[in-house]
């Protein structure tokens, strides 16, 4: 649990210093984070980055209308954890 929440403050950081690029987008009535996740980084799997990006913790049930910061490329994530 604290290696996971060291992660996640590790890439919020990274996002909040331009450190990751990362495009905005407002979460629409009926959108998921794995969803978009799939869309934009070619995997549902990688849910849980939009929201270490997002600072919004580990919660796939997102209310509409929140702000999320989706990176433009999972390998600058990744790059970035190694």
């Amino acid at each position: 649990y604290k290696k996971t929440n060291r992660i996640n403050s590790r890439i919020r950081f990274a996002v909040q210093d331009g450190v990751i690029d990362v495009k905005a987008h407002v979460l629409e009535e009926g959108e998921r984070l794995d969803s978009l996740a799939q869309a934009y980084l070619g995997s549902s799997e990688y849910w849980w980055v939009i929201a270490a990006c997002s600072g919004i913790g580990w919660n796939l049930q997102v209310p509409p209308g929140t702000l999320l910061q989706i990176p433009n490329s999972i390998s600058d994530v990744v790059r970035y954890l190694s």
